[in-house]
């Protein structure tokens, strides 16, 4: 599992393995059941405390996203359906949020934010 931290990110480092382990899960690049490092482990080959990834993987559990079960290590939850396309929804609506701000200051309109955004999604198909 490769989990790059940066210090030049305004997030906590708990938060950016938080981000990137739920990426992998919602990407299917970590599956179902899939155990993850052990708290340990992961903070030793980060080079960071424990408490931290102890924090991240608590965000994860409260989250839905895995499961943790004493003795025997973390796992992958089963995602419902539901609530991974809300979680994708989000992540759109932020993306969209930050780009309609971008296009506001630099005088675009909604006409051409939308032929962009059209043209972008006909790219990737």
């Amino acid at each position: 599992m490769d989990i790059i931290l940066s210090n030049s990110s305004n997030d906590p480092i708990y938060l950016q393995i938080v981000n990137q382990i739920k990426a992998m899960i919602l990407s299917g690049e970590l599956a179902e059941g899939e155990a993850l490092p052990s708290m340990r482990n992961l903070a030793m080959q980060m080079r960071i405390s424990v408490i931290t990834t102890k924090r991240a993987y608590e965000e994860l559990e409260s989250e839905g996203f895995i499961e943790s079960y004493t003795g025997k290590g973390s796992f992958v939850k089963g995602q419902n359906a539901e609530l991974l396309r809300e979680t994708h929804l989000k992540q759109i609506e932020e993306h969209l949020t930050q780009a309609v701000s971008t296009a506001k200051l630099s005088g675009v309109g909604l006409s051409e934010l939308q032929s962009i955004l059209e043209l972008l999604y006909q790219e990737t198909s």
